[in-house]
Order: structure tokens, then C-alpha cells, then sequence
């Protein structure tokens, strides 16, 4: 072993030195088994036979078998495959891993680590409804993740799968109340969000999941103001709904102690609902109300009766871009609404930090197209302002471009620093 694969360092609090071995667990592996006689000669020759094979196989897969570079980097990746295999079956025992090994052969080991990564890659990256589809590319990722080391497979395993089962949560609830994927998709919804709202639901009208009613802001505008008047104290514990399946319990629970810190605010009647729940607070970005036009006419109908009568204000008329903005036309709004439609994704004036990497992401993957958002300007804004937005929209893209679509910011630090700054993101 070469001193550059092992080092001493010197142990906090003592004079003892700690070996640390630096080499591939394939390789150390290996070495165990050569040094107990787990490993013979002839599976040493078999070893030697096969190598050169998968070296080629996986530089033909990423590139090509002509360039040694490409030879070179497929070694490490192999070497890495079968590190990632064995860490992971074995739980780091190496008289284990030796054993496998053994008993198998090299170029299983190989794609047993490959394939360990397919499935991750096959996780969401998202638990935004609305990123669906937009995958990243198997063969680019599959690059990436060939040459990272256990420790952050494992982690990232445990982050999507994590998303996976808020995923799952939010469509078995969703599917009680008779609202299917394609419209979480639509309206670009989180499985967070969903999640805390089907809790909600379930504490103050739990007979709505049998009705097969997602509530709109309206519907849960009235469902408040009703549940105010008749004094109902905020819940101090949540209950799942009947028939979760036990695998998705965890990761609904999750999500009570949020649920339960907004009941107050919920039916406290000193908080107007519609303030509450408007579309661009930070209370509602927590939650998932359907849009529903014809809810809106008429609940706007209904504020015109209270406004005779002295009550609350209507609600703004629901043209493409007061419906869209909300009447929120300071700069943060309609940053983060233009750069939702340079990137394709659902229009919105606020977004949660989940959200915001996946579009940062689905930018990166499927590019964007800045003249969208001017598009939209030209045709919706009122001409009196369509020139400033579209300054403000420019000077934008300018300034952001570079730091948005740049592969280089990896874990997206600079890039959802950009949009925390420039734009509605709320934690």
C-alpha cells in the first residue's frame, strides 16, 4: 500500500495515532480475501479476465472505448460500482464482501452497483407536483452519481425517498376526496402542502373526505367563518384519517406539529380568512386550496351584497393578469411569476424553497425562454406599465442568466440565493 492510500492522524485529547485507510472498499475488500484465503488464484485470474470487459462496456456506455481518458475514468467508475455494491450489502464487513466476491462474479458486482444508482435516479428529485415529467437524463446523472462515494449515496437515497412517500401520502389523500395526480400536477402542488391540508381537513371537516370535497379558498373561507362563530377551540392532536396504509403513517405525522401550530391562527376570528388566505401569503404557500373560477364569481357576487351592507371589500375582478398576480404588482411578485413562465412551470407569485430548486432544476434540465414572460407582459399588463415591467423583467435576465442555468452550482447555493433575493421565497 502506497503512502499516498494511508495515512496517520493524531488522535484529539491523546498521543495514539489512528491508521486510516484511504483505498476503495472493493479494494480492501479484495485484499482481505487474498490475505484469509477467501480468494484463490483462479478467482484472481477470472477477476483479471473480466476487468478489462466492464472497463470497456461502461467507457462505451459514457463515451467511448477509443480514448484512454475515457478507459481510465471507466476503471475508477467500476472500482467505485463495486465499492458502492459491496458497502451496501455487506454493511461494510469485508470478510463479507470478500465472500461475495467470491462467490460471484466481477461484472455482477459491477452492475449490482449500477443498478443501485438506476434506482435512485428513479426517485423524485421533488415533491413539487408541478415538476413532474422532468426527470433529469438518466445517462448524465448516472455519470455523476458513478464516481460519488457511499456516504453520499446513502444520504441522497434517504432524501428521495423521503420525497417519495410524501408523494405517496399526498396522492392516497388526494384520491379520498376524489382529486386525482392530474390536477396536482396542473396546479404545480406540494405533497407537504397537500399533506398538512388533508390533516386540516380531517380535524375540521372530516366529513368532507367522505363527500369527496377538496375545499377552494372559498369553500374553506366559508368553512372557517362557520366554524368561528360557533366558538370551536383549535385541536391539540391530530388523527390520521381511517385506512392509512401503515408505510405512509410516518411521513404524515411528520407534518402534524405544523398543522397543529397553524389551528389558532386558523380559527382565531381576529384574522380576517380572506387575509388569511391570500394567494400570495406565506400562511396559504403551506397549504393546497383548488382554484376555482366559478367559486371566485360568485364569492365575488357575495362580497358586493357585504359591501352594501358594510362589510369586506369585493374581491379584484378576475381578468388573466389580476387573476394571475393577485393584485401583488411589487417587483418580488413579478419576478417570481415571469420566472416561473420563462421556465414553463405553473404561474406563481410566491414560492417555497422546495419549489424554487425544482424550478431551478427543471431550468437547468429543460432550459427556459425569457421571451415568455415578455410575451405575457405585452399581451396582459396594462399598457400604462408595460414598459416598466418589461425594464424590470430584462435587467432580470441580464443580471440572472448566468447564475440560473450554470452547471457549476451544483447544490444550486448561488442560484437559490438569486431568487431568495430577487424574488417571493418563503421557507
Amino acid at each position: 500500500m502506497t503512502t499516498d492510500e494511508k495515512f496517520s492522524t493524531q488522535i484529539a485529547g491523546g498521543n495514539a495515532l489512528q491508521l486510516h485507510d484511504a483505498r476503495p472498499f472493493f479494494e480492501k475488500a479484495l485484499a482481505y480475501g487474498v490475505q484469509h484465503g477467501v480468494i484463490g488464484a483462479d478467482k484472481l485470474a477470472a477477476m483479471n479476465a473480466d476487468a478489462p470487459k466492464g472497463m470497456v462496456q461502461i467507457a462505451r456506455y459514457f463515451g467511448s472505448e477509443f480514448l484512454r481518458p475515457e478507459l481510465e475514468k471507466a476503471r475508477d467508475r467500476m472500482v467505485n460500482l463495486i465499492s458502492l455494491y459491496l458497502l451496501d450489502t455487506t454493511g461494510g464487513d469485508l470478510h463479507e464482501a470478500a465472500i461475495s466476491l467470491r462467490d460471484h462474479s466481477f461484472l455482477s458486482r459491477s452492475k449490482g452497483g449500477s443498478d443501485m444508482l438506476k434506482r435512485l435516479i428513479a426517485l423524485p428529485e421533488s415533491s413539487n407536483f408541478g415538476m413532474a415529467g422532468y426527470a433529469d437524463a438518466e445517462t448524465p446523472l448516472l455519470a455523476v452519481w458513478s464516481l460519488r462515494n457511499h456516504s453520499d449515496y446513502r444520504a441522497e437515497l434517504a432524501r428521495r425517498t423521503q420525497i417519495a412517500q410524501a408523494i405517496a401520502a399526498a396522492q392516497w389523500l388526494a384520491e379520498q376526496y376524489d382529486l386525482d395526480t392530474d390536477e396536482l400536477e396542473a396546479a404545480g402542488a406540494d405533497a407537504e402542502a397537500v399533506i398538512r391540508t388533508g390533516l386540516v381537513l380531517q380535524a375540521l371537516a372530516p366529513k368532507a373526505m367522505a363527500l369527496g370535497e377538496w375545499p377552494n379558498a372559498a369553500s374553506f373561507e366559508k368553512l372557517l367563518v362557520a366554524l368561528r362563530k360557533k366558538k370551536q377551540p383549535p385541536a391539540t392532536a391530530l388523527r390520521l384519517p381511517a385506512g392509512v396504509p401503515p408505510e405512509l403513517r410516518e411521513v404524515m405525522l411528520a407534518q402534524s406539529a405544523a398543522v397543529l401550530a397553524d389551528m389558532p391562527r386558523l380559527l382565531d376570528g381576529a384574522t380576517p380568512p380572506r387575509t388569511l388566505l391570500r394567494p400570495t401569503g406565506t400562511f396559504r404557500a403551506r397549504y393546497f386550496l383548488l382554484d376555482d373560477p366559478l367559486a371566485e364569481v360568485d364569492n365575488y357576487h357575495r362580497s358586493l351584497d357585504a359591501l352594501e351592507e358594510g362589510g369586506e371589500p369585493p374581491l379584484p375582478a378576475s381578468k388573466t393578469w389580476t387573476k394571475t398576480t393577485q393584485g401583488n404588482d411589487d417587483e418580488h411578485s413579478l419576478l417570481t411569476l415571469f420566472v416561473c413562465l420563462a421556465a414553463g412551470a405553473p404561474k406563481k407569485t410566491l414560492l417555497t424553497e422546495k419549489t424554487a430548486a425544482s424550478l431551478i432544476r427543471k431550468i437547468r434540465k429543460s432550459g427556459w425562454q425569457p421571451a415568455l414572460a415578455a410575451d405575457f407582459i405585452r399581451t396582459h399588463a396594462a399598457g400604462a406599465y408595460q414598459q416598466d415591467y418589461t425594464t424590470l423583467w430584462t435587467s432580470f435576465v441580464q443580471e440572472a442568466e448566468k447564475t440560473l442555468t450554470s452547471d457549476s452550482d451544483y447544490q444550486l447555493h448561488d442560484a437559490l440565493a438569486l431568487l431568495r433575493r430577487e424574488c417571493n421565497v418563503v421557507g
